[in-house]
């Protein structure tokens, strides 16, 4: 795309945006979404031309401005995420228009870039609602999932407990089932919004606490299962929490449905058993086949299901969901281990 076609598409999704801010919603009015997504297409162009505007006196310029960077992020990737992140954290210091503290949230969400937490978390005390909603969306897409930084996970936190019960869910989901983060203070946020006033928002809740295993949300998980009307949240929920007193609810739903046949299969204690036994033999044969190779079997809390290490001592090392490998080898536990050799060596 030539410079001009990207600056046509810029100009023309600013008036359709000012036209939506001008009536102050979005209801049935086209934002110019598509426009800075098709323009955004362009790459380093569309970059250049975000650039050039962002300092523009009008708000809404700047906030077209932001968007596109945050298109060119997700349309191009690592490629021009880092430069976008540079620009919209240092725009941020010094813009004071919600609606382009709006965008510039929303952008850095889409740049994935863990420098972007301090203004996302400056961002999350926005009087504005709507703002607040992007930074509770933006949050864990800038989080390192390993070692959350406090400050993002006490954002969060704070989010979750906020007056608008869409900032509260997103919040709640990028805290209990985006993030890993864990301790005291982030089950007792879960635990607290297991109580919320919004369907959506307890489901979240109950999710988040039973993703860390915390045992007070069985009887929570057994009362949405009991419900005429379940979400898949639920069955996800039931799958890690793995309790065996959840089975008789789950008996009752389709095997195959979205999460009914993870859920069952980790409250069932015979399926878990016969898993961990084909687990052992694998790590067992890859022992006897290759006894120079350090092996091991483990799972993570947040996880489902098992994971398969290897490494000699030069170094060379392989990682395997347990359960992608045994389908490989047709549940054959001797053959996967043959494959997991045979990756290792490749």
């Amino acid at each position: 795309m030539e410079s001009h076609e990207a600056a046509e598409l810029f100009d023309q999704a600013v008036e359709q945006l000012r036209r939506v801010v001008e009536s102050g919603t979005s209801d049935d009015l086209d934002d110019g979404s598509d426009l800075l997504r098709h323009a955004a297409g362009s790459g380093a162009v569309a970059v250049r031309l975000a650039l050039a505007h962002l300092a523009d006196a009008d708000r809404v310029v700047r906030a077209a401005a932001c968007d596109l960077l945050g298109f060119a992020s997700d349309v191009h990737g690592d490629d021009l995420r880092s430069d976008a992140a540079t620009a919209l954290i240092a725009v941020a210091d010094t813009e004071v228009d919600p609606e382009v503290h709006w965008s510039i949230a929303r952008a850095l969400g889409a740049t994935c870039d863990p420098r972007a937490l301090p203004t996302l978390v400056a961002l999350a005390g926005s009087p504005d609602k709507d703002v607040r909603f992007q930074v509770a969306a933006a949050l864990p897409m800038v989080l390192i999932d390993d070692h959350p930084p406090e400050d993002g996970v006490a954002a969060l936190i704070v989010l979750s407990a906020d007056a608008d019960p869409e900032v509260r869910e997103w919040a709640t989901f990028g805290l209990g089932w985006m993030s890993t983060a864990d301790g005291d203070a982030v089950r007792r946020a879960l635990w607290d919004r297991t109580r919320d006033m919004n369907d959506e928002v307890r489901a979240e809740g109950a999710r988040g606490l039973a993703r860390r295993r915390d045992a007070r949300a069985v009887p929570l998980v057994r009362d949405l299962l009991a419900r005429e009307e379940v979400h898949t949240f639920t069955f996800q929920a039931a799958a890690y929490l793995a309790d065996a007193s959840l089975l008789p609810l789950l008996d009752g739903f389709d095997p195959t449905a979205d999460g009914v046949v993870d859920a069952l299969r980790e409250c069932d204690p015979v399926r878990r058993g016969e898993r961990d036994e084909s687990a052992w033999q694998v790590l067992d044969t890859v022992h006897q086949l290759r006894p120079d190779l350090r092996v091991a079997i483990f799972g993570e809390r947040c996880d489902l299901g098992l994971y398969l290490d290897i490494d000699d001592a030069s170094d060379i090392s392989g990682h395997w969901f347990l359960d992608g490998l045994l389908n490989r080898a047709g549940n054959d536990p001797a053959r996967a281990a043959e494959l997991a050799i045979a990756d290792l060596q490749r």
